[in-house]
């Protein structure tokens, strides 16, 4: 799943920690979780707000591909996805390692404060302080385990 919009929230919100204020707000037989960033329920909590993208902004559909490599410039893996914790943050970004065209790839999730984004001569590219073998023996992430 991709989300359609992650702006310069990712690199400010998520790395810096920034915790925010929330509260359990019962509606009915339901209870959501409300508080700054996306409502996780039913319902939405405040009036439809419209954003404004800048062209320094990035997109999930702009990171989901983009290679992954260490201090020695070797392409370790791939993201393959961005995880968003109780629609508040970016909590983790999910890496393909390992594999040949698809077979024996496993997937692990990295804290995104300890990955970099750069942009190559217009080529988006992550870099991390790790190599290939630690990466392939992280803990795994089993997309068949996550609620549908």
């Amino acid at each position: 799943m991709k989300l359609s919009i992650i702006a310069a929230a990712f690199s400010l919100v998520a790395v810096s920690g920034v915790a925010h204020a929330q509260e359990t707000v019962a509606t009915g037989t339901d209870a959501i979780l409300a508080g700054p960033g996306i409502t996780m329920g039913k319902m939405a909590t405040m009036p439809l707000k419209y954003v404004e993208i800048k062209d320094t902004d990035l997109v999930t559909s702009k990171l989901v591909g983009v290679d992954i490599y260490n201090k020695q410039d070797e392409n370790i893996g791939e993201i393959s996805d961005i995880v968003i914790g109780d629609g508040k943050s970016v909590i983790g970004v999910v890496a393909s390692v390992g594999g040949f065209l698809g077979l024996g790839t496993s997937y692990v999730v990295i804290d995104p404060a300890s990955l970099a984004l750069a942009d190559d001569n217009g080529t988006w590219k992550a870099y991390v302080d790790t190599n290939k073998d630690d990466l392939s023996k992280a803990p795994k992430f089993d997309y068949d385990k996550i609620k549908k």
